[in-house]
């Protein structure tokens, strides 16, 4: 009976323990989209966000403020800028980047 007892105390730590790493290994999209608009130049500079399924196409006053190098440390695989916009590939994490970006403008 004893060792019922430890092997569910085991198991329950365990478990514990896999939800702290899935917890961890999320990503705060809410910090990225906040980080994201910073790069963009501001809230005020953002004209419009779309998304098409993985690119986020942002229409910007000023294209000159955008930190290209900054975007792309936050999971871009590439970027394009058209006059005043930018085409930005971020997989499947371009929707949720967008529902983010919408609530914060």
């Amino acid at each position: 009976m004893k060792t019922y007892i430890e092997y569910i105390v085991i198991a329950f730590i365990l478990i514990i323990i896999s939800m702290v790493i899935v917890k961890l290994s999320k990503r705060d999209f809410k910090v990225e989209a906040n980080k994201l608009i910073t790069y963009l130049g501001g809230k005020d500079n953002i004209i419009n966000a779309e998304c098409n399924m993985s690119r986020l196409k942002v229409i910007l006053k000023d294209v000159s403020l955008a930190n290209k190098e900054g975007i792309q440390k936050l999971g871009a695989k590439g970027i394009v800028e058209i006059d005043n916009q930018l085409k930005i590939i971020f997989d499947k994490n371009a929707k949720q980047l967008k529902k983010y970006i919408e609530e914060i403008l």
